[in-house]
């Protein structure tokens, strides 16, 4: 393994830091669900999974990621408040915080996120690896997809807590069937996860994206801890109530088959050592 530059050697410890602050920002909203503590979680969230994608992907095709999911996120969320596209209709409140044009700026990061997070969780379920195990538009097409639908599942209990008890957007039709929330916001979630993780996995197809070190591989549980916050979250304060029980089989199983994945990948490395 290369040596590490001065510099090099302490970051690695920044996204384990970003993601304590992140857990104790989380906790924190349990009480206090504020646009602040909504807002500082958000952020924290977005600068700790950019982190961890820098030291488990690298620094180039971290950036694109980030790119890919915030601009593109951003777009798919405004085109869905003013014109309906692939959510429904919509309209943002004040909760989360400062906007750009008609979306909150948290949202975007909030993309980037969970992307990072469906597209190292789908890889380990299937590669028992964090990165794509074989190059292929037939592979990157069928990971994304998976990835698109696990990011959903978080979506399943993420948006009925964010209408009924943040209030941070109004549906314009609320007669849905999914707890008031209408079908087409969740086909929406799916395409919009798949094109970001998609499009990330043919700008970097060319790249090689292999973790070798010990302390690098760790870096591979930071989006896993991110989704189990979040699944935990939604066991606890779910709203409707429904949703506590929802939680834990439609984001606890891929959690699971990851962590396995995660435990295969590391006795494989361990052996090759």
């Amino acid at each position: 393994m290369p040596a590490q530059t001065p510099l090099a050697a302490p970051l690695p410890a920044l996204s384990f830091a970003l993601l304590a602050a992140f857990l104790v920002a989380t906790a924190v909203r349990t009480h206090n669900d504020t646009t602040i503590a909504i807002v500082t979680a958000s952020i924290l969230m977005f600068a700790c999974c950019w982190a961890s994608a820098t030291h488990l992907l690298g620094a180039r095709p971290a950036l694109h990621l980030v790119l890919i999911a915030v601009s593109f996120g951003w777009f798919a969320e405004q085109m869905g408040s003013t014109h309906g596209w692939f959510f429904g209709h919509y309209t943002y409140t004040d909760v989360l915080g400062p906007r750009l044009v008609g979306v909150p700026i948290v949202i975007p990061m909030m993309w980037f996120a969970l992307t990072y997070a469906g597209y190292v969780i789908s890889n380990l379920i299937v590669w028992q690896s964090p990165v794509d195990g074989a190059p292929g538009l037939g592979n990157a097409a069928m990971l994304s997809f998976l990835a698109a639908m696990i990011v959903t599942a978080f979506d399943l209990g993420a948006d009925p807590y964010f209408v009924y008890t943040l209030k941070a957007w109004i549906m314009a039709k609320t007669d849905g069937a999914w707890f008031g929330e209408t079908v087409q916001g969740f086909f929406g979630w799916v395409f919009v996860a798949f094109v970001i993780i998609f499009s990330f996995r043919m700008s970097v197809r060319k790249l090689a994206l292999r973790p070798t070190s010990p302390f690098l591989r760790r870096h591979a549980l930071v989006p896993l801890a991110i989704y189990a916050s979040g699944m935990v979250f939604q066991m606890l304060l779910g709203n409707p109530v429904e949703i506590r029980s929802i939680a834990p089989f439609a984001m606890g199983i891929p959690l699971l088959c990851a962590l396995a994945g995660f435990q295969r990948w590391r006795a494989m490395a361990e052996a090759a050592a």
